[in-house]
């Protein structure tokens, strides 16, 4: 006769697994980085399914922001450009409103994701998933034109949100290893050379080096020379005309060179007048009174209208 303990260790248990809820995973997550043991994306077909994914999360992103400014808002609010990624392919973001807070981390400082917004978390994903679909591309030795549309793609995303440790290795291997393998067109190779050519200029500040450059790719492009002549006398009024002229991509890359050209002008208001009219500076500087002495460092005297600069010495 069986004990109560053998009994009730045969019986079969009232389903407990039912009850448990069904693991949720991301579709982007799912996959880790090649360089990290997974061999998953080094499968051709796996990594034009995964990029489908990329794709279908990029626009649910951009199709939440709604509204033209909203988005670019949302761009400017996962703030990579200084904020280190964890080793995992993940993105740290900050939002525009944390960045101003009082006591805020510093922006080397990765944030935990519980303050990660919503809005900025979607393309936090999009880039970290982007990176893992490059390495699977790079250690899979593939050059056909599904890698140059995937690596087109990932520059001009990484240039938008101004994040150099993506945007300059993607253009480097696009150029020096994919395509020699399998060419681009015409209009790609000089949309990814400008690239090239401006962040060298404007965010390296290797003006010979962006010339050179723009010589041995025979790069024929008349904004992008007017930009390196304006880049090269120092010529911040004509700079700052032809950021709002050339697209947005551009424009993004024109924009680590404008602290440095908005300094260099304010310098030479600073030999060259004793006062200005404060709209007339406003106007040249492309900023206004609060931001010129809160983030430029200007320490002249404001009266009024005017702007005084330096006083006349008493005879």
């Amino acid at each position: 006769m069986r004990g109560r303990g053998g009994s009730r260790g045969s019986r079969t248990p009232s389903a407990p697994w039912s009850r448990l809820k069904p693991v949720d995973l991301d579709p982007l997550e799912s996959i880790g980085l090649p360089s990290k043991g997974d061999n998953r994306l080094l499968d051709f077909k796996t990594q034009e399914r995964y990029y489908t994914k990329i794709v279908e999360r990029y626009m649910t992103f951009c199709s939440d922001a709604g509204e033209r400014d909203e988005l670019l808002r949302r761009f400017a609010s996962l703030d990579i450009s200084t904020t280190p990624d964890n080793g995992n392919g993940v993105f740290a973001a900050r939002s525009a409103a944390d960045a101003l807070a009082p006591g805020a981390a510093s922006p080397l400082s990765p944030v935990a994701p519980a303050t990660i917004p919503n809005s900025s978390k979607g393309l936090s994903d999009v880039l970290s998933a982007l990176r893992k679909l490059r390495e699977g591309i790079v250690a899979s030795k593939r050059a056909d034109d599904f890698a140059v549309q995937a690596y087109l793609f990932c520059i001009r995303l990484s240039v938008l949100v101004k994040h150099p440790e993506s945007y300059h290795p993607a253009i480097l291997h696009l150029l020096r290893r994919i395509q020699p393998l399998h060419s681009m067109t015409s209009v790609e190779m000089g949309e990814v050379i400008g690239y090239l050519v401006l962040d060298t200029a404007c965010r390296r500040n290797d003006l010979a080096e962006a010339f050179t450059m723009r010589h041995r790719y025979r790069l024929r492009d008349a904004k992008i020379d007017a930009v390196l002549d304006a880049l090269a006398h120092d010529n911040y009024v004509e700079f700052n005309r032809l950021k709002k002229r050339v697209d947005g991509h551009k424009a993004k890359l024109l924009e680590f060179a404008d602290g440095n050209m908005r300094k260099h002008l304010l310098k030479c208001f600073g030999r060259a007048y004793l006062g200005v009219d404060l709209a007339f500076l406003e106007r040249c500087a492309d900023s206004e009174w609060a931001s010129l002495t809160a983030e430029d460092g200007v320490g002249w005297e404001l009266d009024g209208s005017k702007v005084i600069i330096r006083r006349a010495k008493a005879r």
